[in-house]
């Protein structure tokens, strides 16, 4: 603990987001540059408690408290290799996990608790510029190989891990380009695919082999996979969008949110001028007020889009935390993403009834009323119909659970009653040989929640393979969150 007086002498700071004018004129990410001392502050205020919570709010059980100390002494090589001692791709979750742990920090009892994510993300972008990352090279060969379907956060972890213990590992992926959500469905301006292409890089350089542009169950069949491979690691994800069969829904100009955000991504990696899908001049209205439907909002802002409106059909949450969501409970306050700052309306307690068309056969408009819980139920509230102009709806109420058929089906393995693939406490399928990890299994989670997933399954697969494993394991497949 480096400085004893630090969390009573400094406030939470974060680093500025670019201003909404100038950050709407590209698809960069939005944060300016966070100087090395006031980061030093930062890492000043932990307080290393006795309990580090921080700890047990996050998957991976990141070593939080001792990072903080060494960017606080200024000891930033040492920091790095205590981070990833935990968690293979800090720069993926330093950007895009919404932070348990910081919900989880002791502090945030009663001050604002630790910058942990800002922490996190400085010291492996340091460690990138500094070269300190490099391949992590087997130091044996086994004579295995695995195969892991899907290059997700579940995958790669599975893949880097069981790389480094010395398996052949080839990660198959569907798309052309690997990264799976990573990379088609995480739009630029929240992370830049450059993080994403060296750490690819990285793996490949220790050996791990990649397959693009191969659907597992169609292009290779389940036999020959299961011929060719000792083991084979599911980590396709929960791909299995939730739709809305409403009146109206066939019309033209209504897409799910990953038959919209990949095409904007395509553009950015130079593949097309562009995208299929635009909300350029549109009147556009996102359904979902999760992290998918900011993703489809500051998507649509930097397409210049007529209006945007995003419906929740939850209430608008407090500003504070209730009374009756106490720490260390997830605080279920309202949060402002950077996609939030750059405009739109947020419309809550709001239900949509059907779409309207016109002559055309496109979307016009939406026809929705509003809604409040009674008994557990959302019941209408007689009098609030309206209709709003739309001529581009985008769907964004997340994810029901891996596709069935194809694969799967091949297989066959179990699934459990909310559809996802059935797993024991080996991390395997009710195959032999077969293994899940990441959202597959667990269904629609964060991406800390897949990592982590990816790295117990790994010491599951080498200590199927091999009779013992040194590779760590920081979850049990029955593990849920503690907030």
């Amino acid at each position: 603990m480096g400085d004893v007086r630090g969390f009573l002498k400094h406030d939470r700071a974060m680093p500025t987001r670019r201003s909404v004018p100038v950050r709407l004129r590209d698809w960069n990410e939005v944060y300016e540059p966070f100087p090395k001392d006031a980061l030093q502050v930062q890492a000043s205020r932990c307080m290393d408690c006795g309990i580090p919570f921080c700890n047990q709010g996050c998957p991976l059980g990141n070593l939080i408290p001792d990072w903080n100390d060494l960017v606080y002494r200024d000891q930033w090589r040492q920091a790095i290799a205590r981070l990833h001692a935990t968690n293979n791709f800090p720069e993926f979750t330093g950007r895009l996990c919404p932070a348990p742990c910081e919900a989880a920090c002791v502090l945030g009892i009663n001050q604002n608790p630790v910058t942990i994510k800002q922490v996190e993300v400085s010291i492996i972008d340091r460690a990138w510029d500094e070269g300190w990352v490099t391949p992590v090279l087997p130091s044996v060969q086994t004579g295995k190989e695995v195969a892991v379907v899907g290059s997700g956060p579940a995958g790669l972890a599975t893949a880097q891990q069981l790389t480094r213990a010395g398996h052949a590992v080839t990660v198959f992926e569907r798309a052309d380009r690997i990264g799976g959500l990573l990379r088609y469905g995480i739009p630029e301006f929240k992370m830049e695919k450059r993080h994403l292409n060296r750490r690819i890089e990285q793996m490949e350089a220790e050996g791990t082999v990649f397959r693009t542009s191969v659907n597992v169950g169609v292009d290779i069949t389940h036999e020959e996979l299961r011929a060719e491979f000792d083991a084979v690691v599911l980590a396709g994800g929960a791909t299995n969008w939730r739709d809305l069969p409403i009146p109206g829904r066939e019309l033209k100009g209504i897409y799910q949110a990953m038959e919209y955000l990949p095409g904007a991504n395509r553009v950015q990696e130079g593949d097309i001028a562009e995208p299929p899908v635009t909300s350029a001049g549109k009147h556009v209205i996102i359904i979902g007020g999760g992290d998918t439907g900011a993703d489809c909002l500051g998507t649509a802002h930097r397409q210049g889009a007529a209006s945007i409106h995003q419906f929740e059909i939850l209430p608008r949450p407090p500003e504070e935390r209730p009374s009756a969501n106490p720490w260390p409970t997830w605080p279920m306050v309202m949060r402002v993403s950077s996609a939030h700052e750059e405009g739109g309306e947020r419309v809550f307690s709001v239900n949509t009834e059907c779409f309207l068309g016109d002559e055309t056969g496109k979307v016009r408009a939406l026809r929705a009323h509003e809604v409040e819980m009674k008994d557990g139920r959302f019941e209408k509230i007689e009098g609030s119909d309206f209709e709003l102009p739309a001529e581009r709806v985008y769907l964004a109420m997340g994810f029901l659970g891996p596709e069935a058929g194809g694969l799967l089906e091949g297989l066959g393995v179990e699934l459990d009653e909310r559809s996802n693939v059935k797993r024991n406490n080996a991390w395997m399928s009710s195959v032999d040989g077969v293994f899940v990890a990441g959202d597959m299994g667990r269904g629609q989670s964060l991406i800390v929640w897949a990592i982590a997933e990816g790295r117990s399954c790994a010491s599951a697969v080498d200590q199927w393979l091999m009779g013992d494993t040194a590779l760590p394991a920081p979850l049990k497949p029955t593990d849920r969150p503690l907030m």
